[in-house]
């Protein structure tokens, strides 16, 4: 099955500044101003991996998930146990990116990394500041990518304002096997269908990129 992602990718870039030097001008003065209003607030970063992350961060960290995931919208389904136990077994290959104001912590993201990228997947906040998601999830993902010299950052499948804060639209691809001749069919053609309009919507998505046009 086709489907689609945004991803970041580093196309060499030595800073955030040198990401940002390819941008159009309004959405490079706008990610600029995004930065700006987190930082004017106070809030400050730490990456964490391995044995920096403690059981105390994971505590603070549920707690981000729990309220983020237990909105309307929302159906948190991991345990407080989990995170121990993925800090446990996966511990080098997470980073935590934690955000701290006024000596405490106030939102984190959960990313796993691997093989040159990073995979962002949860995050969540107990403070409610104006550009503190996009600060937390993106803008710290791609300097951490930067400052590791990771090829991209991939953010996941929803949220196009993503989009224009540099991750740009990607196909994915997934394998199935429908046992039922007649079911395997069915789903087949409407897989070919929609794979011509997942196509169609990562092109007209790409026109609304953030880049220079001349690029």
């Amino acid at each position: 099955r086709n489907d689609q992602q945004f991803h970041w990718q580093n196309d060499g870039y030595t800073s955030f500044d040198d990401f940002l030097g390819r941008l159009s001008s309004s959405k490079r003065k706008n990610l600029r101003k995004e930065r700006a209003a987190v930082a004017a607030e106070g809030v400050t970063f730490e990456w964490l991996s391995g044995r920096d992350i403690t059981e105390a961060h994971w505590d603070v960290f549920f707690e981000f998930y729990m309220d983020t995931g237990g909105r309307k919208w929302g159906r948190p389904y991991l345990t407080r146990e989990f995170f121990s136990r993925v800090g446990a077994s996966m511990g080098e290959q997470i980073v935590l990116i934690l955000a701290k104001r006024a000596g405490r912590h106030i939102a984190g993201a959960l990313n796993f990394r691997g093989q040159g990228v990073l995979f962002g997947r949860n995050w969540g906040c107990t403070e409610h500041i104006p550009f503190l998601h996009f600060e937390t999830c993106y803008y710290q993902a791609i300097d951490y990518a930067i400052a590791h010299k990771f090829s991209r950052v991939e953010a996941g499948a929803q949220g196009e304002h993503k989009l224009v804060r540099g991750y740009m639209p990607v196909p994915t691809y997934s394998a199935h096997y429908i046992a039922h001749a007649g079911l395997r069919r069915a789903v087949g053609d409407y897989l070919r269908q929609e794979r011509a309009a997942v196509a169609e919507n990562i092109e007209a998505l790409a026109e609304h990129g953030p880049f220079r046009k001349s690029e």
